[in-house]
Protein backbone atom coordinates (compact mmCIF):
# COMPACT_ATOMS: atom_id res chain seq x y z
CA UNK A 1 0.00 0.00 0.00
CA UNK A 2 1.01 3.44 -1.08
CA UNK A 3 2.30 5.99 1.82
CA UNK A 4 -0.38 8.63 2.46
CA UNK A 5 2.60 11.63 1.53
CA UNK A 6 3.05 9.78 -2.00
CA UNK A 7 -0.93 9.25 -2.88
CA UNK A 8 -1.16 12.89 -1.38
CA UNK A 9 1.39 13.99 -4.60
CA UNK A 10 -0.05 11.70 -6.98
CA UNK A 11 -3.43 13.45 -6.90
CA UNK A 12 -2.37 17.05 -6.67
CA UNK A 13 -1.92 16.30 -10.19
CA UNK A 14 -5.45 16.46 -10.87
CA UNK A 15 -5.97 19.33 -8.49
CA UNK A 16 -3.31 21.82 -10.17
CA UNK A 17 -5.81 23.25 -12.77
CA UNK A 18 -8.53 23.70 -9.77
CA UNK A 19 -6.16 25.39 -7.82
CA UNK A 20 -4.85 27.88 -10.59
CA UNK A 21 -8.87 29.21 -10.67
CA UNK A 22 -9.29 29.23 -6.89
CA UNK A 23 -6.15 31.47 -6.49
CA UNK A 24 -7.37 33.96 -9.16
CA UNK A 25 -10.96 33.79 -7.80
CA UNK A 26 -9.67 34.83 -4.22
CA UNK A 27 -7.47 37.79 -5.69
CA UNK A 28 -10.20 39.40 -6.80
CA UNK A 29 -12.82 38.72 -4.51
CA UNK A 30 -10.92 37.70 -1.02
CA UNK A 31 -7.42 37.74 -1.21
CA UNK A 32 -6.88 36.61 2.07
CA UNK A 33 -8.96 33.53 1.76
CA UNK A 34 -6.56 31.04 0.27
CA UNK A 35 -2.55 31.88 -0.28
CA UNK A 36 -0.44 30.79 -2.98
CA UNK A 37 2.16 29.91 -0.67
CA UNK A 38 1.34 26.97 1.31
CA UNK A 39 4.30 28.63 4.20
CA UNK A 40 4.22 32.23 3.64
CA UNK A 41 6.12 34.77 5.54
CA UNK A 42 5.03 36.10 8.60
CA UNK A 43 3.77 39.59 7.40
CA UNK A 44 2.70 38.12 4.12
CA UNK A 45 1.31 41.17 1.70
CA UNK A 46 -1.12 40.33 -0.57
CA UNK A 47 -2.12 42.16 -3.71
CA UNK A 48 -5.79 44.53 -2.96
CA UNK A 49 -8.02 44.78 -5.65
CA UNK A 50 -8.87 48.07 -7.20
CA UNK A 51 -12.44 47.20 -6.73
CA UNK A 52 -14.92 45.62 -3.69
CA UNK A 53 -17.72 44.46 -5.87
CA UNK A 54 -16.25 41.01 -5.30
CA UNK A 55 -15.72 41.26 -1.90
CA UNK A 56 -18.79 42.51 -1.18
CA UNK A 57 -20.89 39.85 -3.49
CA UNK A 58 -19.03 37.00 -1.99
CA UNK A 59 -19.68 37.71 2.13
CA UNK A 60 -23.46 38.57 0.63
CA UNK A 61 -24.21 35.75 -0.68
CA UNK A 62 -22.27 33.55 1.81
CA UNK A 63 -24.70 34.97 4.29
CA UNK A 64 -27.90 34.12 2.39
CA UNK A 65 -26.84 30.69 1.52
CA UNK A 66 -25.53 30.72 5.54
CA UNK A 67 -29.18 31.95 6.74
CA UNK A 68 -30.68 29.76 4.14
CA UNK A 69 -29.01 26.21 5.03
CA UNK A 70 -28.87 26.97 8.69
CA UNK A 71 -31.36 29.50 9.56
CA UNK A 72 -31.09 30.76 13.44
CA UNK A 73 -35.11 31.00 14.16
CA UNK A 74 -36.30 27.54 13.17
CA UNK A 75 -34.93 24.22 13.05
CA UNK A 76 -33.36 23.12 9.24
CA UNK A 77 -34.29 19.42 9.62
CA UNK A 78 -38.08 17.90 10.81
CA UNK A 79 -38.10 14.57 12.61
CA UNK A 80 -40.90 13.11 10.64
CA UNK A 81 -42.69 9.36 11.39
CA UNK A 82 -43.02 6.40 8.68
CA UNK A 83 -46.59 6.98 7.46
CA UNK A 84 -46.42 3.01 6.37
CA UNK A 85 -45.51 2.38 9.89
CA UNK A 86 -48.50 4.30 11.27
CA UNK A 87 -51.38 1.96 12.25
CA UNK A 88 -49.51 -1.34 11.72
CA UNK A 89 -46.32 -0.55 14.80
CA UNK A 90 -47.89 2.50 16.16
CA UNK A 91 -51.11 3.58 16.99
CA UNK A 92 -52.50 6.67 14.40
CA UNK A 93 -53.98 8.18 17.54
CA UNK A 94 -50.17 8.30 19.02
CA UNK A 95 -48.97 10.47 16.25
CA UNK A 96 -49.68 14.17 17.99
CA UNK A 97 -47.69 12.84 20.91
CA UNK A 98 -44.77 11.70 19.48
CA UNK A 99 -44.69 14.95 16.83
CA UNK A 100 -44.30 16.77 20.15
CA UNK A 101 -41.81 14.80 21.36
CA UNK A 102 -40.01 14.92 17.83
CA UNK A 103 -40.10 18.49 18.40
CA UNK A 104 -38.44 18.48 21.41
CA UNK A 105 -35.40 16.43 19.92
CA UNK A 106 -35.18 19.05 17.34
CA UNK A 107 -34.98 21.95 19.41
CA UNK A 108 -32.13 20.05 21.58
CA UNK A 109 -30.15 19.28 18.89
CA UNK A 110 -30.41 22.71 17.60
CA UNK A 111 -29.43 23.80 21.01
CA UNK A 112 -26.49 21.59 21.06
CA UNK A 113 -25.93 23.26 17.25
CA UNK A 114 -26.27 27.25 18.47
CA UNK A 115 -23.51 26.60 21.77
CA UNK A 116 -21.03 25.43 19.26
CA UNK A 117 -18.98 26.59 16.88
CA UNK A 118 -20.68 24.96 14.24
CA UNK A 119 -21.74 28.05 12.62
CA UNK A 120 -18.22 30.14 12.37
CA UNK A 121 -16.38 27.24 10.64
CA UNK A 122 -19.61 26.36 8.20
CA UNK A 123 -19.67 30.09 7.12
CA UNK A 124 -16.24 30.27 6.46
CA UNK A 125 -16.81 26.85 4.44
CA UNK A 126 -19.33 28.95 2.31
CA UNK A 127 -16.86 31.16 1.64
CA UNK A 128 -14.35 29.10 -0.28
CA UNK A 129 -16.94 27.54 -1.51
CA UNK A 130 -18.42 30.49 -3.20
CA UNK A 131 -14.83 31.05 -4.13
CA UNK A 132 -13.12 28.41 -4.82
CA UNK A 133 -16.09 25.98 -5.22
CA UNK A 134 -14.59 23.58 -2.93
CA UNK A 135 -14.08 23.29 0.62
CA UNK A 136 -13.42 20.00 3.34
CA UNK A 137 -15.09 19.97 6.92
CA UNK A 138 -14.07 17.32 9.19
CA UNK A 139 -16.57 17.05 12.32
CA UNK A 140 -14.54 16.33 15.26
CA UNK A 141 -14.75 15.69 19.03
CA UNK A 142 -13.68 18.97 19.85
CA UNK A 143 -15.73 20.51 16.61
CA UNK A 144 -16.07 21.24 13.09
CA UNK A 145 -12.64 22.51 11.48
CA UNK A 146 -12.38 23.32 7.96
CA UNK A 147 -9.69 22.69 4.99
CA UNK A 148 -9.38 25.05 2.36
CA UNK A 149 -8.59 23.14 -1.34
CA UNK A 150 -4.82 23.82 -1.16
CA UNK A 151 -4.97 21.37 1.64
CA UNK A 152 -6.85 18.64 0.48
CA UNK A 153 -7.14 16.27 -2.04
CA UNK A 154 -10.06 14.20 -3.21
CA UNK A 155 -11.28 10.92 -5.68
CA UNK A 156 -14.25 10.36 -6.56
CA UNK A 157 -15.76 7.29 -8.94
CA UNK A 158 -18.04 7.88 -12.11
CA UNK A 159 -21.11 8.08 -10.19
CA UNK A 160 -19.50 11.41 -8.03
CA UNK A 161 -19.40 9.48 -4.93
CA UNK A 162 -15.86 9.98 -2.95
CA UNK A 163 -13.76 6.95 -2.75
CA UNK A 164 -10.73 8.24 -1.43
CA UNK A 165 -9.57 11.47 0.47
CA UNK A 166 -6.14 12.23 1.55
CA UNK A 167 -5.01 15.99 3.51
CA UNK A 168 -2.10 17.61 4.88
CA UNK A 169 -1.57 20.34 7.65
CA UNK A 170 1.56 21.11 9.62
CA UNK A 171 1.89 20.51 13.25
CA UNK A 172 4.17 21.60 15.84
CA UNK A 173 6.97 18.29 16.37
CA UNK A 174 6.07 18.54 20.31
CA UNK A 175 2.61 17.67 19.54
CA UNK A 176 3.90 14.34 18.52
CA UNK A 177 3.65 11.02 20.21
CA UNK A 178 7.10 10.52 22.03
CA UNK A 179 9.09 8.37 19.49
CA UNK A 180 7.27 10.22 16.23
CA UNK A 181 10.70 13.66 16.17
CA UNK A 182 11.92 11.87 12.97
CA UNK A 183 13.84 13.39 10.41
CA UNK A 184 11.90 14.71 7.20
CA UNK A 185 12.77 13.47 4.01
CA UNK A 186 15.42 15.67 2.11
CA UNK A 187 15.06 18.14 5.59
CA UNK A 188 18.97 19.55 6.24
CA UNK A 189 20.06 18.81 9.69
CA UNK A 190 20.35 22.88 11.82
CA UNK A 191 22.89 22.79 14.01
CA UNK A 192 22.04 26.60 15.07
CA UNK A 193 18.21 25.40 15.46
CA UNK A 194 16.53 22.79 17.37
CA UNK A 195 14.72 20.43 15.36
CA UNK A 196 12.05 20.21 17.44
CA UNK A 197 11.39 23.53 16.58
CA UNK A 198 10.23 23.22 13.30
CA UNK A 199 6.49 22.30 12.02
CA UNK A 200 6.13 18.68 10.48
CA UNK A 201 3.98 17.45 7.83
CA UNK A 202 0.87 15.22 9.06
CA UNK A 203 -1.22 13.33 6.05
CA UNK A 204 -4.41 11.84 6.88
CA UNK A 205 -6.10 9.26 4.50
CA UNK A 206 -9.26 8.45 4.29
CA UNK A 207 -10.75 5.59 2.12
CA UNK A 208 -14.22 4.33 1.42
CA UNK A 209 -14.92 0.69 2.16
CA UNK A 210 -17.60 -1.83 1.51
CA UNK A 211 -18.38 -1.57 5.77
CA UNK A 212 -17.71 2.40 5.66
CA UNK A 213 -15.11 4.35 6.22
CA UNK A 214 -11.66 4.23 7.79
CA UNK A 215 -8.69 7.00 8.29
CA UNK A 216 -5.04 7.13 9.86
CA UNK A 217 -2.64 9.59 10.42
CA UNK A 218 0.98 9.70 8.60
CA UNK A 219 3.77 11.77 9.17
CA UNK A 220 7.12 11.25 7.91
CA UNK A 221 5.33 7.91 6.57
CA UNK A 222 4.92 6.26 9.64
CA UNK A 223 1.49 5.68 10.72
CA UNK A 224 0.98 7.50 14.01
CA UNK A 225 -0.14 5.39 16.59
CA UNK A 226 -3.76 5.77 17.92
CA UNK A 227 -4.68 7.71 14.87
CA UNK A 228 -6.85 4.91 13.23
CA UNK A 229 -10.68 5.52 13.06
CA UNK A 230 -13.81 4.17 11.68
CA UNK A 231 -17.14 4.94 10.97
CA UNK A 232 -20.59 4.04 9.56
CA UNK A 233 -21.05 5.14 5.15
CA UNK A 234 -23.82 7.48 5.98
CA UNK A 235 -22.00 9.10 9.10
CA UNK A 236 -18.57 9.72 8.20
CA UNK A 237 -16.85 13.04 10.07
CA UNK A 238 -15.26 14.24 6.73
CA UNK A 239 -17.43 16.44 4.49
CA UNK A 240 -15.81 17.04 1.09
CA UNK A 241 -18.29 19.52 -0.37
CA UNK A 242 -18.68 21.18 -3.81
CA UNK A 243 -20.84 23.94 -5.19
CA UNK A 244 -21.35 23.62 -8.44
CA UNK A 245 -20.82 20.21 -10.31
CA UNK A 246 -19.26 19.09 -13.35
CA UNK A 247 -19.50 15.80 -14.42
CA UNK A 248 -16.47 13.03 -14.40
CA UNK A 249 -14.56 16.21 -12.30
CA UNK A 250 -13.39 15.33 -8.67
CA UNK A 251 -13.67 18.76 -7.77
CA UNK A 252 -16.69 21.21 -8.03
CA UNK A 253 -16.68 24.98 -9.94
CA UNK A 254 -17.70 28.15 -8.10
CA UNK A 255 -19.87 31.00 -8.42
CA UNK A 256 -17.12 33.27 -9.07
CA UNK A 257 -15.17 31.27 -12.01
CA UNK A 258 -18.84 31.63 -13.30
CA UNK A 259 -18.56 35.50 -13.88
CA UNK A 260 -14.75 35.38 -13.46
CA UNK A 261 -15.06 37.93 -16.96
CA UNK A 262 -16.93 40.22 -15.47
CA UNK A 263 -15.17 40.79 -12.13
CA UNK A 264 -11.64 40.80 -14.59
CA UNK A 265 -13.21 43.42 -16.96
CA UNK A 266 -14.02 45.08 -14.00
CA UNK A 267 -10.95 45.29 -12.28
CA UNK A 268 -9.14 46.49 -15.58
CA UNK A 269 -11.64 49.64 -15.77
CA UNK A 270 -11.87 50.58 -12.05
CA UNK A 271 -7.79 50.46 -12.08
CA UNK A 272 -8.30 52.76 -15.37
CA UNK A 273 -10.30 54.65 -14.03
CA UNK A 274 -8.90 54.95 -10.67
CA UNK A 275 -5.73 55.74 -11.93
CA UNK A 276 -6.71 58.27 -14.86
CA UNK A 277 -8.32 60.05 -12.08
CA UNK A 278 -5.70 60.50 -10.02
CA UNK A 279 -3.76 62.14 -13.52
CA UNK A 280 -6.87 64.20 -14.35
CA UNK A 281 -7.25 65.53 -10.11
CA UNK A 282 -3.29 66.79 -10.62
CA UNK A 283 -3.22 70.56 -11.05
CA UNK A 284 -0.32 71.88 -13.20
CA UNK A 285 -0.04 76.10 -14.32
CA UNK A 286 2.40 76.61 -17.02
CA UNK A 287 3.74 80.17 -17.69
CA UNK A 288 4.90 81.51 -21.16
CA UNK A 289 8.64 81.09 -21.21
CA UNK A 290 8.46 85.14 -22.74
CA UNK A 291 6.08 86.00 -19.89
CA UNK A 292 6.90 88.75 -17.92
CA UNK A 293 5.21 87.00 -14.86
CA UNK A 294 7.73 85.26 -13.40
CA UNK A 295 6.87 81.57 -12.21
CA UNK A 296 8.11 82.43 -9.00
CA UNK A 297 5.44 84.95 -7.73
CA UNK A 298 3.19 82.54 -8.97
CA UNK A 299 3.59 80.00 -7.11
CA UNK A 300 3.88 82.21 -3.97
CA UNK A 301 1.08 84.69 -4.47
CA UNK A 302 -2.12 83.56 -1.73
CA UNK A 303 -5.41 83.80 -2.27
CA UNK A 304 -6.43 87.05 -3.24
CA UNK A 305 -3.25 88.44 -4.20
CA UNK A 306 -2.32 90.95 -6.86
CA UNK A 307 1.18 90.46 -9.23
CA UNK A 308 2.19 91.63 -12.94
CA UNK A 309 1.58 89.46 -15.83
CA UNK A 310 -1.11 88.55 -18.69
CA UNK A 311 -3.66 86.41 -18.19
CA UNK A 312 -2.84 84.74 -21.62
CA UNK A 313 0.42 84.30 -20.14
CA UNK A 314 -0.51 81.12 -18.12
CA UNK A 315 -2.33 78.24 -18.41
CA UNK A 316 -3.80 75.21 -16.81
CA UNK A 317 -2.69 71.91 -17.72
CA UNK A 318 -6.18 69.43 -18.65
CA UNK A 319 -5.85 65.79 -19.28
CA UNK A 320 -9.07 66.17 -21.92
CA UNK A 321 -10.30 62.32 -20.78
CA UNK A 322 -13.96 63.26 -19.87
CA UNK A 323 -14.93 61.69 -22.84
CA UNK A 324 -13.73 58.19 -22.49
CA UNK A 325 -13.86 58.50 -18.40
CA UNK A 326 -17.33 58.59 -19.24
CA UNK A 327 -17.28 55.18 -21.71
CA UNK A 328 -15.37 53.40 -19.08
CA UNK A 329 -17.99 54.48 -16.08
CA UNK A 330 -20.75 53.53 -18.00
CA UNK A 331 -19.75 49.73 -18.36
CA UNK A 332 -18.33 49.76 -15.39
CA UNK A 333 -22.06 50.51 -13.95
CA UNK A 334 -23.53 47.71 -15.97
CA UNK A 335 -21.06 45.46 -14.72
CA UNK A 336 -21.74 46.12 -11.21
CA UNK A 337 -25.25 45.80 -12.27
CA UNK A 338 -24.75 42.34 -13.59
CA UNK A 339 -22.37 40.87 -10.72
CA UNK A 340 -24.99 42.49 -7.95
CA UNK A 341 -27.30 40.29 -9.62
CA UNK A 342 -25.23 37.49 -9.67
CA UNK A 343 -24.20 37.66 -6.19
CA UNK A 344 -27.62 38.65 -4.84
CA UNK A 345 -26.79 42.20 -3.76
CA UNK A 346 -30.42 43.95 -3.16
CA UNK A 347 -30.38 47.67 -4.45
CA UNK A 348 -33.71 49.02 -3.82
CA UNK A 349 -34.60 52.08 -5.25
CA UNK A 350 -33.72 55.15 -3.43
CA UNK A 351 -37.00 57.44 -3.44
CA UNK A 352 -39.38 59.16 -1.08
CA UNK A 353 -42.60 56.48 -2.41
CA UNK A 354 -39.87 53.14 -2.31
CA UNK A 355 -42.62 51.29 -0.22
CA UNK A 356 -42.10 48.15 2.29
CA UNK A 357 -44.02 45.84 -0.70
CA UNK A 358 -41.61 46.59 -3.11
CA UNK A 359 -38.43 45.53 -0.88
CA UNK A 360 -40.25 42.21 -0.72
CA UNK A 361 -40.60 41.93 -3.99
CA UNK A 362 -37.34 42.17 -4.20
CA UNK A 363 -36.02 40.20 -2.18
CA UNK A 364 -38.50 37.25 -3.14
CA UNK A 365 -36.75 38.35 -7.06
CA UNK A 366 -33.13 37.59 -5.26
CA UNK A 367 -34.09 34.58 -3.59
CA UNK A 368 -35.56 32.71 -6.29
CA UNK A 369 -32.50 32.65 -8.22
CA UNK A 370 -30.70 30.58 -4.61
CA UNK A 371 -33.36 27.90 -5.55
CA UNK A 372 -30.82 25.73 -8.01
CA UNK A 373 -28.21 26.39 -5.38
CA UNK A 374 -29.51 24.37 -2.07
CA UNK A 375 -29.97 21.30 -4.13
CA UNK A 376 -26.07 19.79 -4.09
CA UNK A 377 -25.40 21.58 -0.68
CA UNK A 378 -28.80 19.53 0.77
CA UNK A 379 -27.39 16.30 -0.33
CA UNK A 380 -23.60 17.31 -0.03
CA UNK A 381 -23.87 18.69 3.39
CA UNK A 382 -27.14 19.36 5.28
CA UNK A 383 -27.98 15.39 5.21
CA UNK A 384 -24.66 14.07 6.32
CA UNK A 385 -23.80 16.92 8.67
CA UNK A 386 -27.08 15.98 10.10
CA UNK A 387 -26.55 11.98 10.65
CA UNK A 388 -23.17 12.68 11.92
CA UNK A 389 -24.57 15.11 14.28
CA UNK A 390 -27.51 13.03 15.78
CA UNK A 391 -24.94 9.77 15.78
CA UNK A 392 -22.85 11.62 18.00
CA UNK A 393 -25.40 13.53 20.34
CA UNK A 394 -26.80 10.02 20.57
CA UNK A 395 -23.32 8.36 21.51
CA UNK A 396 -23.16 10.96 24.12
CA UNK A 397 -26.77 10.46 25.52
CA UNK A 398 -27.30 13.74 25.10
CA UNK A 399 -30.55 12.81 22.59
CA UNK A 400 -32.28 10.05 23.07
CA UNK A 401 -32.20 7.06 20.80
CA UNK A 402 -34.57 8.00 17.69
CA UNK A 403 -35.31 4.53 16.07
CA UNK A 404 -34.45 4.39 12.34
CA UNK A 405 -36.70 2.17 11.04
CA UNK A 406 -39.61 4.23 12.05
CA UNK A 407 -38.31 7.79 12.21
CA UNK A 408 -36.87 9.69 9.02
CA UNK A 409 -34.94 12.78 8.84
CA UNK A 410 -36.04 15.06 6.18
CA UNK A 411 -34.71 18.22 5.40
CA UNK A 412 -36.57 21.25 5.02
CA UNK A 413 -33.92 24.12 4.59
CA UNK A 414 -34.53 25.99 1.18
CA UNK A 415 -37.25 28.07 -0.15
CA UNK A 416 -39.30 25.68 -1.96
CA UNK A 417 -39.03 23.15 1.40
CA UNK A 418 -42.25 22.59 3.30
CA UNK A 419 -41.24 22.96 6.86
CA UNK A 420 -43.06 23.48 10.14
CA UNK A 421 -44.16 26.49 9.27
CA UNK A 422 -45.39 26.09 6.34
CA UNK A 423 -47.44 22.96 8.36
CA UNK A 424 -48.83 25.35 10.82
CA UNK A 425 -49.93 27.94 8.23
CA UNK A 426 -52.06 24.75 6.19
CA UNK A 427 -53.60 23.87 9.49
CA UNK A 428 -54.79 27.34 10.70
CA UNK A 429 -56.00 27.86 6.94
CA UNK A 430 -57.97 24.47 7.19
CA UNK A 431 -59.51 24.86 10.37
CA UNK A 432 -60.40 28.56 9.20
CA UNK A 433 -61.97 27.32 6.45
CA UNK A 434 -64.37 25.06 8.08
CA UNK A 435 -65.15 27.66 10.52
CA UNK A 436 -65.95 29.66 7.88
CA UNK A 437 -67.90 27.65 5.90
CA UNK A 438 -69.69 25.26 7.96
CA UNK A 439 -69.73 27.12 11.22
CA UNK A 440 -68.24 26.87 14.87
CA UNK A 441 -71.46 24.62 15.38
CA UNK A 442 -69.70 21.77 13.14
CA UNK A 443 -66.31 22.59 13.76
CA UNK A 444 -66.93 22.02 17.66
CA UNK A 445 -68.63 18.82 16.41
CA UNK A 446 -66.34 17.69 14.09
CA UNK A 447 -63.13 19.01 15.61
CA UNK A 448 -60.63 17.17 18.20
CA UNK A 449 -59.48 20.77 20.08
CA UNK A 450 -56.85 18.76 22.10
CA UNK A 451 -55.37 17.17 18.85
CA UNK A 452 -55.61 20.61 16.93
CA UNK A 453 -53.87 22.55 19.81
CA UNK A 454 -51.24 19.17 19.95
CA UNK A 455 -50.70 19.44 16.13
CA UNK A 456 -50.41 23.65 16.30
CA UNK A 457 -47.70 23.02 18.92
CA UNK A 458 -45.49 20.61 17.65
CA UNK A 459 -45.82 22.86 14.09
CA UNK A 460 -44.47 25.75 15.91
CA UNK A 461 -42.05 23.93 17.57
CA UNK A 462 -43.38 24.79 21.05
CA UNK A 463 -42.53 22.49 24.36
CA UNK A 464 -46.02 21.86 25.89
CA UNK A 465 -44.40 20.68 29.00
CA UNK A 466 -47.07 22.48 31.60
CA UNK A 467 -48.51 24.69 29.67
CA UNK A 468 -51.24 22.41 27.76
CA UNK A 469 -53.77 20.81 30.21
CA UNK A 470 -53.71 17.53 29.61
CA UNK A 471 -57.03 15.64 28.99
CA UNK A 472 -57.05 14.10 32.63
CA UNK A 473 -56.56 17.70 34.17
CA UNK A 474 -59.56 18.89 31.89
CA UNK A 475 -61.78 16.29 33.46
CA UNK A 476 -61.08 16.91 36.92
CA UNK A 477 -61.29 20.60 36.68
CA UNK A 478 -65.00 19.72 35.13
CA UNK A 479 -65.97 17.78 38.02
CA UNK A 480 -65.32 20.42 40.53
CA UNK A 481 -66.52 22.90 38.90
CA UNK A 482 -70.04 20.79 38.32
CA UNK A 483 -69.58 19.81 42.49
CA UNK A 484 -69.23 23.43 43.16
CA UNK A 485 -72.23 24.36 41.22
CA UNK A 486 -74.19 22.02 42.64
CA UNK A 487 -72.95 22.73 46.34
CA UNK A 488 -74.24 26.36 45.61
CA UNK A 489 -77.48 24.98 44.25
CA UNK A 490 -78.18 23.21 47.62
CA UNK A 491 -77.38 26.48 49.33
CA UNK A 492 -79.62 28.78 47.90
CA UNK A 493 -82.27 25.78 47.99
CA UNK A 494 -81.74 26.02 51.55
CA UNK A 495 -81.89 28.96 51.84
CA UNK A 496 -84.93 29.71 50.18
CA UNK A 497 -86.51 26.86 52.28
CA UNK A 498 -85.38 27.99 55.70
CA UNK A 499 -86.76 31.83 54.85
CA UNK A 500 -90.54 29.97 54.88
CA UNK A 501 -92.46 30.41 58.13
CA UNK A 502 -92.80 26.40 58.28
CA UNK A 503 -88.65 27.00 58.77
CA UNK A 504 -89.05 29.09 62.13
CA UNK A 505 -88.16 27.29 64.99
CA UNK A 506 -90.07 29.57 67.00
CA UNK A 507 -93.42 28.16 65.14
CA UNK A 508 -91.92 24.65 64.34
CA UNK A 509 -88.79 23.69 65.99
CA UNK A 510 -89.42 19.90 64.46
CA UNK A 511 -89.18 20.87 60.89
CA UNK A 512 -85.99 23.37 61.84
CA UNK A 513 -83.82 20.14 63.40
CA UNK A 514 -84.49 18.02 60.39
CA UNK A 515 -83.86 20.71 58.21
CA UNK A 516 -80.04 21.12 60.33
CA UNK A 517 -79.97 17.92 59.89
CA UNK A 518 -80.67 17.44 56.10
CA UNK A 519 -78.40 20.16 54.96
CA UNK A 520 -75.04 18.79 55.93
CA UNK A 521 -75.65 14.93 53.94
CA UNK A 522 -77.14 17.45 50.74
CA UNK A 523 -73.94 18.82 50.55
CA UNK A 524 -71.76 16.60 51.61
CA UNK A 525 -70.29 18.40 53.75
CA UNK A 526 -69.11 17.25 57.34
CA UNK A 527 -71.01 19.78 59.49
CA UNK A 528 -74.08 22.23 59.31
CA UNK A 529 -73.58 26.23 58.64
CA UNK A 530 -73.53 27.82 61.77
CA UNK A 531 -76.85 29.47 62.61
Amino acid sequence: MKKARQRYNELSTDREQFLNVAYECAELTIPTLIMRNESPPNYAQFKTPWQSVGAKGVVTLASKLMLGLLPPSTSFFKLQLDDSKLGVEIPAEAKSELDLSFAKIERMIMESIAASTDRVQIFSAIKHLVVTGNALIYMGKEGIKMYPINRYVVERDGNGDVTEIVTKEKIAREHLPPGMDIKQPNEPMDDSTSNKSKDCDVYTCIKSTKKGWIWWQETHDVMIPGSEGKAPKNKSPFLPLRFVTVDGEDYGRSRVEEFLGDLKSLEALMQALVEGSAAAAKVVFTVSPSSVTKPQSLAQAGNGAIIQGRPDDIGVVQVGKTADFQTAYQLVNVLEKRLAEAFLIMNVRDSERTTAEEVRMTQMELEQQLGGLFSLLTVEFLIPYLNRKMHTLERNKQIPTVPKNLVKPTIVAGINALGRGQDRDALVQFITTIAQTMGPEAMMKFMNPDEAIKRLAASAGIDVLNLIKSVQEQQQEAQAAQQQAMQASMMDQAGQLAGTPMMDPSKNPEGFEKLQEAIPAMMGQGQAPPQ
